[in-house]
């Protein structure tokens, strides 16, 4: 991972870092299926994560604190399971964006204990992997 890039995550607005994935997609011409979902998802997790850098509240999926936010811990996050145990661990800090991309991939916001299907998963996982050949 490159330097620059641990800055961005420890300093940059969520428009900043979702701005750099987007030119990233384009000037290394992805698959538009890729382009289509990488930005929402980046979006979703830093829609919380940054906030709570900004409040210092960070803490990885384990519970354990965490000062800096740094693109191993966006990518901790990115994990779909962990990303929908976030929606439901968080509680001071806006959650829309989050909530509805969740919705939007067949996560039950209302209920935790309900399961989404494993094709979404595996989606993410290539969405994840798409992230990290950016960055």
């Amino acid at each position: 991972m490159k330097e620059s890039t641990y800055k961005l995550f420890e300093t940059a607005s969520l428009e900043e870092i979702t701005e750099i994935l987007d030119t990233e997609l384009q000037t290394r011409n992805e698959s538009p299926i890729w382009r289509e979902k990488v930005v929402p998802f980046a979006t979703a997790i830093l829609s919380v994560l940054i906030p709570l850098r900004d409040t210092n509240k960070l803490f990885n999926p384990e519970g354990q604190k965490v000062d800096t936010l740094s693109p191993e811990l966006f990518f901790a996050w990115s994990d779909f399971v962990s990303l929908k145990s976030l929606f439901f661990k968080v509680k001071d800090v806006e959650l829309n964006t989050l909530a509805s991309y969740l919705h939007q991939n067949g996560v039950d916001v209302k209920n935790e204990s309900l399961d989404f299907p494993i094709a979404t998963y595996n989606l993410h996982q290539g969405v994840s992997n798409v992230i990290k050949s950016l960055l």
